[in-house]
């Protein structure tokens, strides 16, 4: 039995460099072992490293390699190839099926990656640790068995609790908040200085992880090079503890697999809905599915989306000409563009064009339009300050900065887009049809609709002074203002946001044949 499934499994990879895929996946195999190399070239480096070095960078790459192990399959909706489900038909033994799938699952690229990496790790541990080199080995063998397995436990849980065929815009919303904690986590570790030894923050998180399944056989290693038997014992125990929980838990998922009906969740995927599948079923997920729609297929929106992180890099230059300190000038791109983005929802109306219709003939509220409407910029707007906030202290330097820099982008960007649902409705003007280049614009028979673009970039600022007060006094005199910048920013931009999504919710039921006779005769 185990061979049979050995020779499935070298089966089934070999089938994957047939036919359309060869090119995917020679490409795919040869970035795997590009990456594979530059991360053993790396770690190998650190054999001439001190201890606390070398076990702060393992550390924390034996956990980043557990937690993409687990949660890949989940973010990327991969196909389990060794899906115990796929042999139910063939009458398997239960009690052995777990430990062949897991046996099994070591033939790939990415098992064969993990194994080669970790050799390195063992290998450096060796070299920095002094230690002996079955201890080191078989501390390796715990750390590739979990790994491996718990890329197993996370395909079985993607498909028992995920829909199959995942939509890509499921994929969407979970990569947000990855990138939105993620990236600015990654910059802040960079971007400290280190200077020949582990910065105590560092310290302090690694051997916090060092504690957890994550990383504890790796931990483990260096305890023992240190010579700290307590702390080796507990990472130890841990390792064990935590290889014999996932094989516990794949033990029990296996057999849950081939003895469970699941619901056939796949059927509303395979309806091509699209995001009126993810969203709630209800007026407010039908407008910000059609805004959603509207957002990332229509050039006009597109082009608008795109010009605001531009914009805002490109006004460092000319503060940087004008004499402005470097690091100044470089706080402003993040108030910027949140203002922008805040900015971008004050004519959505008029991109409608003959699609408002909808929303009014159906006898949709007004509240559930103008937040539906505003779904689209906070999908967007959120993980690009995110990499933005991050990029910007990096480079500033000031990390103390990271709350009110939050606050001040939250103030503006959430304060204009409840400006943004009250001119949307009160001075709509017209925009380049669909399907027209985006940057002509249309002949306009009044300026009125200027009043509610110049309101929008008012209100938002008029209601963001005292966070923009609270930021200057928190740059010139020192961190003590940071919270109350943040909580400013935070408490003043929900108010408004909610306040004037109220506001022009009202407006909107009141204004319906106005605004379908604009969008007619525009």
């Amino acid at each position: 039995m185990v061979a049979h499934v050995l020779r499935l499994r070298l089966a089934l990879v070999a089938g994957a460099l047939r036919g359309e895929r060869l090119v995917r996946s020679v490409l795919a195999v040869l970035v795997t072992a590009a990456i594979t190399v530059a991360v053993c070239l790396a770690v190998l480096g650190l054999g001439s490293a001190p201890l606390p070095t070398a076990r702060a960078i393992i550390v924390f790459s034996a956990a980043a390699a557990f937690l993409a192990f687990f949660l890949g399959p989940m973010l990327t909706g991969t196909q389990d190839q060794l899906d115990p489900r796929r042999f139910a038909p063939f009458g398997v033994d239960e009690k052995r099926m777990p430990w062949i799938l897991a046996l099994a699952s070591l033939v790939s690229v990415p098992s064969a990656a993990l194994l080669v990496v970790h050799a390195f790790f063992v290998a450096v541990s060796i070299t920095v640790g002094r230690i002996a080199w079955p201890v080191a080995v078989l501390a390796g063998l715990v750390g590739v068995i979990s790994t491996a397995l718990i890329a197993r436990i996370g395909m079985a849980i993607s498909a028992i609790a995920l829909p199959e065929r995942r939509s890509r815009e499921l994929t969407v919303l979970f990569w947000i908040p990855i990138i939105v904690v993620a990236f600015p986590v990654a910059a802040y570790v960079s971007s400290m200085e280190w200077n020949g030894h582990v910065p105590a923050g560092v310290a302090a998180v690694t051997a916090a992880v060092g504690f957890t399944p994550l990383a504890a056989p790796q931990a483990f290693l260096f305890h023992v090079a240190a010579g700290e038997v307590g702390a080796a014992w507990g990472s130890g125990l841990i390792a064990v503890a935590t290889l014999a929980g996932i094989l516990a838990l794949w033990v029990y998922l296996v057999r849950r697999m081939l003895t469970t009906t699941e619901r056939p969740y796949a059927t509303r995927e395979r309806s091509g809905l699209g995001w009126f599948s993810v969203l709630p079923a209800n007026a407010f997920g039908a407008v910000a599915a059609r805004s959603l729609v509207y957002w990332m297929r229509d050039r006009r929106y597109i082009v608008n989306i795109l010009i605001v992180p531009i914009a805002g890099v490109l006004t460092v230059f000319p503060l940087m000409v004008a004499g402005v300190p470097p690091w100044a000038a470089a706080l402003v791109p993040v108030p910027l563009m949140a203002l922008f983005f805040g900015w971008l929802p004050h004519n959505d109306v008029a991109y409608d064009s003959t699609a408002l219709w909808v929303h009014i003939a159906s006898g949709v509220r007004g509240l559930p339009d103008r937040l539906g409407r505003l779904v689209p910029v906070l999908l967007v707007s959120i993980p690009v300050l995110a990499i933005a906030v991050s990029v910007t202290l990096a480079f500033v330097g000031k990390w103390e900065l990271l709350l009110p820099l939050i606050g001040v982008a939250a103030a503006l960007l959430l304060t204009g887009l409840g400006m943004s649902s009250i001119a949307s409705v009160i001075a709509p003007y017209a925009v380049s049809r669909p399907g027209d280049s985006p940057f002509q614009q249309p002949q306009r028979s009044s300026s009125h609709g200027s009043w509610g673009a110049a309101g929008t970039f008012v209100g938002a600022l008029v209601f963001s002074i005292p966070t923009l007060w609270l930021f200057v006094l928190t740059v010139v005199d020192g961190d003590r203002h940071a919270p109350a910048t943040f909580w400013t920013g935070v408490i003043t931009g929900v108010l408004v946001l909610f306040g004037g999504a109220a506001i022009g919710g009202a407006i909107f039921e009141r204004s319906g044949a106005r605004l379908m006779e604009f969008a007619e005769t525009t």
